[in-house]
């Protein structure tokens, strides 16, 4: 079987003839070969609100038929597939573009099913363009009374959660709590820039020092000294952050735009995510820090598991690792198909909303109207963008799933949605006091708070930016992280230009983006810097500007400091329109329309008194919150400590499981059993 050839559910889904209910769509994404209802890892599925899941199969089954319009020439006629499909060998061509997955064009789709007509269009700067129109009132009817129950999911505060309560160290409660939890190996994986990885940094930290456990962050080689340096483990998943931030300023979501499809790049790009999803499943059992040689497709069908002969990384005397958890933000895709294969726990953590809701839309959806009601329209954006996002990458998906782990294809017709009808938790890392719970997210979901990682206290400045600081009023910040733009000489001018009207001091960063490289003369009255810790620097600015990257944001408003956002992709215009509707800043700027004027008059509103106290009172509160253990204490709180036990040695992870029994073995109990020869390793299963 070719791994790139489309499977049968999504030939049957392109020729229109599919018939499969909302009902069906729940199952097929859920069930085992052998025809048993389960969850992500193989174990009974968890259990799913009847409200809940009647709004969401509705939601996601509008797939059932489709039409497409491809409204713009790709290049790619009807037997575009025909290269890979002659390919030989047992490595296909990732890099190709294929045909997507749910019809001809990338750019384009279209939903028509029971009078709704829904057009979902990625537009130049990559966001889901959405138009709904709803011929008449059948599907408000239908999905309004689910959608209302579905407001009442919370457990009412008399019932008892469904786990026990999860071990709570003195350093959090004062009091001890449960039985301390086995000490677990526990991966995270994260896929994304320094703005992403360094929350997890700090969660990581509380999961070590505070419960006990050893924790290995899985991300990108660049970030290795910086993970490594925070008494963290390191394993590298390959890719490069700077080019992943210059294609998605392009391609917000990982989703391509038509010009990007010419270019070719979307074919690099998805041969680079495929690369990272192998670093993540060797992420979860590989000793070292995966700088090593690259383990390749070497799934052994006979043992069930990879050929030993894989790569141990940059250390040969490393110890062994197996992950008995994995924690994951979205973007990293194989954190599913990981657990799955391994049989053990999964929390999604995230710092956009990525659980469907009525409260607001999907932060990568763009509505461009809807006639259906505004509950209806918002938590359809999270199945359309689902759809989209799964247009570039389901083939890619479905083959690593194949090749490296050895596990049946995902129906593309069924796999948006997936993880939020398996209900996986999910701990979003922002502040309630910015944005709170939306009411039809059940107690699988929780909000932590920020994850801030303290670096201010091991910085001490240079002696000419410490002159700066002090030789004149409170400067403003200016900077935009990690965000690679193509015309750093342009972006300088601009900026430089927007300081001048404004007329008021600066610190600019310079960024992965080159700000300052141009051979522009740096004003008077402007300071250029390099990476200063947000902690140290913010609490000696007036106002931040910046891309409104999540760890940025978090940092500035902590610091109670009013936030100007000039967004570039991805959850960037979501904690844009964030900032500006709880007043602690003005509308954001997209990039796109950002001019020297636009920016002045921003900042000096930014700087208005009523916006600099509303700033100041949400840093006080924010300051209150302890994010990072709260994150910590949420995903023991998803945990049933005793089933992870190791059945004769309770005081160790299970990491073993006898075949066809509920004996669960630690490696230290597999070891002694085999070596008295009470036990025969291929009796054993993950």
């Amino acid at each position: 079987m070719d791994p790139l050839a489309p499977p049968d559910s999504a030939k049957h889904l392109s020729s229109g003839s599919s018939q499969a209910t909302a009902a069906q769509s729940l199952a097929a994404a859920t069930a085992d070969p052998k025809g048993q209802a389960t969850g992500p890892t193989g174990g009974p599925r968890t259990s799913t609100d009847p409200s809940a899941a009647a709004a969401e199969k509705v939601a996601y089954s509008s797939v059932d038929a489709i039409e497409y319009n491809d409204v713009e020439d790709t290049g790619m006629s009807g037997n575009g597939n025909a290269a890979i499909y002659e390919t030989s060998g047992r490595e296909a061509l990732v890099d190709a573009v294929l045909l997507p997955t749910y019809g001809q064009s990338y750019k384009e789709l279209e939903i028509q099913q029971d009078g709704l007509n829904t057009m979902a269009r990625i537009a130049d700067d990559g966001r889901v363009c959405i138009n709904i129109d709803q011929k008449g009132r059948r599907l408000s009817n239908l999905l309004a009374p689910a959608l209302r129950s579905q407001l009442d999911l919370q457990l009412p505060p008399e019932q008892p959660p469904e786990l026990p309560p999860a071990y709570l160290p003195p350093s959090i409660t004062g009091e001890p709590g449960q039985p301390l939890p086995p000490p677990m190996n526990i991966v995270i994986q994260v896929v994304g820039s320094r703005g992403d990885v360094q929350p997890f940094v700090s969660l990581g930290q509380a999961l070590k020092r505070t419960y006990g456990h050893r924790v290995r962050l899985a991300t990108h080689a660049t970030f290795k000294q910086f993970v490594e340096e925070n008494d963290l483990e390191f394993f590298s998943i390959g890719g490069d952050p700077a080019e992943l931030m210059a294609f998605m300023v392009k391609n917000p979501g990982l989703m391509p735009g038509f010009e990007t499809l010419r270019s070719g790049d979307i074919g690099k790009r998805r041969k680079g995510m495929y690369e990272m999803f192998k670093g993540c499943w060797r992420s979860c059992f590989e000793a070292g820090d995966g700088l090593g040689v690259e383990a390749g497709d070497v799934y052994n069908e006979e043992y069930a598991s990879f050929d030993s002969q894989s790569s141990i990384g940059g250390n040969p005397a490393a110890k062994t690792f197996v992950a008995d958890a994995i924690i994951a933000n979205p973007p990293s895709f194989a954190h599913v198909h990981c657990a799955e294969k391994m049989g053990i726990p999964l929390h999604m953590m995230f710092t956009m909303p990525w659980s469907p809701t009525q409260a607001f839309p999907h932060p990568l959806a763009h509505i461009q109207s809807s006639n259906a009601e505004a509950n209806l329209t918002n938590f359809i954006t999270y199945a359309l963008v689902e759809m989209m996002t799964w247009q570039g990458l389901g083939d890619v998906i479905n083959r690593f799933r194949e090749k490296s782990l050895g596990l049946e294809p995902v129906s593309v017709m069924w796999a948006p949605g997936m993880i939020s009808r398996l209900r996986i938790p999910h701990t979003y890392c922002w502040s309630p006091a910015l944005i709170p719970k939306p009411k039809d997210w059940g107690p699988h979901i929780s909000i932590s708070g920020f994850y801030f990682l303290s670096l201010a206290s091991s910085y001490t400045p240079p002696p000419d930016l410490d002159a700066f600081l002090s030789s004149g009023p409170a400067p403003i910040y200016i900077g935009f992280g990690s965000i690679v733009v193509d015309d750093p000489g342009a972006m300088t001018a601009l900026v430089f230009n927007a300081v001048r009207k404004a007329g008021v001091r600066a610190l600019i960063s310079k960024g992965w983006g080159g700000l300052g490289t141009g051979g522009l003369e740096v004003p008077p009255g402007v300071f250029m810097i390099g990476n200063v810790p947000h902690d140290w620097l913010f609490s000696r600015v007036s106002c931040v500007v910046h891309h409104g990257g999540a760890g940025t944001t978090a940092a500035g408003i902590a610091m109670g400091k009013p936030t100007v956002i000039v967004p570039f992709f991805g959850d960037q215009p979501f904690w844009g329109a964030m900032v500006a509707k709880a007043g602690a800043g003005p509308t954001p700027i997209p990039y796109k329309n950002l001019t020297a004027d636009g920016l002045a008059a921003s900042i000096l509103g930014a700087l208005k008194p009523a916006v600099l106290e509303r700033a100041s009172e949400l840093g006080s509160r924010i300051s209150q919150e302890q994010g990072s253990k709260e994150g910590a204490k949420s995903f023991h709180d998803m945990l049933d400590p005793d089933s992870l036990r190791c059945s004769l040695a309770p005081s160790r992870t299970a990491v073993w499981r006898v075949k066809k029994t509920n004996i669960r073995l630690s490696a230290l109990a597999a070891t002694v059993l085999n070596n008295e020869g009470l036990l025969d390793f291929q009796h054993l299963k993950l």
